[in-house]
């Protein structure tokens, strides 16, 4: 079941982080695809976790897989 709410709370850059933890990849990986520091990567993890109200990155890959749809990703 998609949660709709928290899926319209995120923004686009938080769905593309989402999107690249998701796969697999490293703060650092992250930050080096969208070009920004790994400070900047950590402060959008930590806004998605309480927005998805994820306690954990495993718990956000979960939430992740659980709403694809909505998220518009592959």
């Amino acid at each position: 079941m998609s949660d709709m709410g928290c899926v319209d709370k995120l923004t686009d850059r938080e769905k593309e982080v989402l999107q690249l933890l998701a796969e697999g990849c490293s703060n650092r990986q992250i930050a080096d695809n969208l070009n920004i520091s790994v400070r900047t990567v950590k402060f959008h993890t930590a806004n998605i976790y309480e927005k998805i109200r994820a306690s954990s990155r495993s718990a956000a890959i979960v939430w992740v897989w659980r709403n694809r749809e909505s998220l518009m990703i592959p």
